[in-house]
């Protein structure tokens, strides 16, 4: 196998055997054990109140029945979503937000009754709890493989406690407890057996937390699709949200400058009128006596105070809105690229320009980015990919920075990332960490070609 092989190979084998003692992994398999039987109550409680519901309908009496049936499932399957919601929350870190309140509308009967009937959200919740019993099932798998593995870890401490045979007879093979695929097909009649299972309990345990993974992203899909608001509300909401941080950040940024403004160049464009004011005074009226040296300091204290305040503008200058991003943005990440202490290459591929509030945002994304890496990855190279994909829905920036560092970046630690994606979504853009414990870390920000 050659260097670079191995090279890649041992961080994948690294996060491999790390990760069943990983906090995810923890989260993963607990938030499993509380979906099942959270999920099970749901699904009696719908069964049982929409079933004979549907099942009385064939009279007057019984559809009237079966309607009021189907309106008391409806309001259950909303707050038995509730506790789903709060479990992922804490759990997983999978914020969902609630569908909006269902809205009485005024009128008889008749128009309360349609109005509850066509309840977008609560069919939605009924069709979670009746979709789910699958997602149980993978998740009740996922449980075994942790319980079997943990189990079969330990066989050879406990296996002789089972051995039931007299001395010197031959022993009685007892099976590893395995998990349903799999069937007793592993036993043990000495202790080279013992082992045997107990690394095949090792396989379990490394094999565990992806399979809880998957089952738990099913899970969290169908969570935020069905136990969510609709597709429009989120969307309004999110639009909402994205104007609201698109203010706050604007008033931020005004401010910030007002500050800037104030303690920087306005300090320096006083300071050199007082050195001119005291200047024109050591020269002297007619009749007076000069003072030349004394006003040569002064003008050139005044040039200086000049000079800063000219740097302070440019800084500030540039801190709105970078010059050289009017030649381009990949020109742009190579003059960041070169002013780096750690060595940064750079792979723009842009056939086309993005709009220049999508190149701001790539821009400061890329410098964020790379002085967090200079600052805290303690890493050897630095790589900024930029590419244009298309998502579906259009051209797609997708911008990449990656370092061979120590990994563990974690938005939820800090408010530089955080900012970073609440930045990309004023725009529908959003970021994404791949950064496990040891490293690599990259990290891909996604922004649409036009704001």
């Amino acid at each position: 196998m050659s260097g670079s092989a191995a090279g890649h190979l041992a961080p994948l084998a690294r996060r491999i055997v790390r990760e069943p003692l990983s906090p995810r992994a923890r989260c993963e398999a607990l938030y499993s054990m509380a979906a099942i039987p959270l999920g099970m109550a749901g699904f009696s409680v719908i069964g049982w109140v929409l079933g004979p519901s549907l099942l009385v309908a064939g009279s007057v009496v019984g559809t009237a029945v079966g309607l009021l049936g189907v309106v008391l499932a409806l309001r259950l399957a909303r707050r038995l979503g509730n506790p789903y919601r709060r479990v992922a929350a804490r759990m997983l870190g999978e914020h969902v937000s609630p569908p909006p309140p269902f809205q009485r509308p005024a009128g008889s009967v008749i128009i309360r009754l349609d109005a509850r009937l066509r309840d977008g959200a609560g069919w939605r919740a009924i069709s979670y709890f009746l979709l789910r019993p699958p997602i149980a099932f993978g998740q009740y798998i996922a449980l075994a493989f942790w319980t079997c593995g943990l189990l079969d870890l330990t066989y050879p401490v406990w296996w002789p406690l089972f051995r039931s045979a007299p001395p010197g007879s031959r022993l009685k093979p007892v099976p590893a407890i395995t998990p349903p695929p799999f069937g007793s097909f592993v036993h043990a009649t000495n202790w080279g057996g013992a082992l045997l299972v107990a690394i095949f309990g090792v396989a379990l345990l490394l094999i565990a937390p992806w399979l809880t993974r998957g089952v738990v992203r099913a899970d969290c899909w169908l969570l935020r699709s069905l136990l969510g608001p609709g597709t429009l509300s989120q969307r309004v909401r999110h639009l909402e949200q994205a104007r609201s941080r698109l203010v706050d950040d604007s008033v931020a940024l005004l401010r910030q400058v007002e500050r800037d403004l104030h303690d920087g160049a306005q300090v320096r464009l006083a300071a050199m009128a007082m050195n001119l004011g005291m200047a024109k005074e050591k020269l002297g009226a007619a009749g007076q006596p000069l003072d030349v040296d004394r006003a040569r300091e002064l003008v050139d204290a005044a040039h200086r105070s000049a000079k800063e305040a000219l740097v302070e503008l440019r800084e500030l200058v540039r801190g709105i809105h970078p010059p050289v991003l009017e030649v381009g943005l990949a020109e742009a990440l190579a003059t960041l690229a070169a002013g780096s202490a750690i060595p940064v290459t750079v792979d723009a591929d842009l056939p086309d320009r993005p709009t220049p509030a999508i190149e701001t945002i790539a821009y400061f994304c890329a410098a964020e980015l790379l002085a967090n890496a200079t600052k805290h990855s303690s890493a050897n190279k630095i790589e900024i990919r930029a590419s244009v994909t298309d998502a579906g829905r259009g051209p797609v920036l997708v911008l990449q920075v990656s370092d061979d560092g120590l990994g563990g970046a974690d938005p939820a630690r800090g408010s530089g990332l955080a900012g970073l994606d609440r930045r990309a979504g004023t725009v529908d853009g959003h970021l994404a960490v791949a950064s496990p414990p040891g490293g690599p870390t990259q990290i891909t920000v996604e922004l649409p070609m036009k704001a």
